[in-house]
């Protein structure tokens, strides 16, 4: 078991909430569900429900019906997953544009939360 976290603006708001807030009562709910699978399975959660995408950025993956939501992740010191960002996926692959933004997260949580 992990624990599961949301990345913070320095104002301390997180963008995660207003991600979930828009979407709509039964995917909210999948999307907890599998954040909920993160926290217990962790580094060990593949396929369907998680995926690696690159350079430490991973994605949780849902699907209901025809829509798709992605919700973008790192491990911070094995023991703790950040969520950067989700989104509603439209296209083949995760944008670019999206995981670069985690990325950025990733950093800027780092550089702030350095022992």
């Amino acid at each position: 078991m992990i624990d599961v976290d949301y990345y913070k603006f320095e104002d301390g708001s997180n963008p995660i909430d207003p991600y979930l807030d828009d979407l709509n009562p039964k995917m909210r709910a999948k999307v907890m569900r599998t954040i909920g699978l993160l926290e217990e399975f962790g580094t060990s959660l593949r396929m369907p429900h998680s995926e690696y995408l690159e350079d430490g950025i991973f994605e949780l993956r849902i699907k209901q019906g025809s829509d798709i939501e992605r919700v973008l992740y790192f491990f911070f010191t094995g023991k703790k997953a950040i969520l950067t960002n989700g989104f509603t996926k439209k296209q083949q692959k995760t944008p670019p544009g999206e995981i670069q933004l985690a990325k950025e997260r990733r950093d800027d949580y780092e550089r702030r939360h350095k022992k």
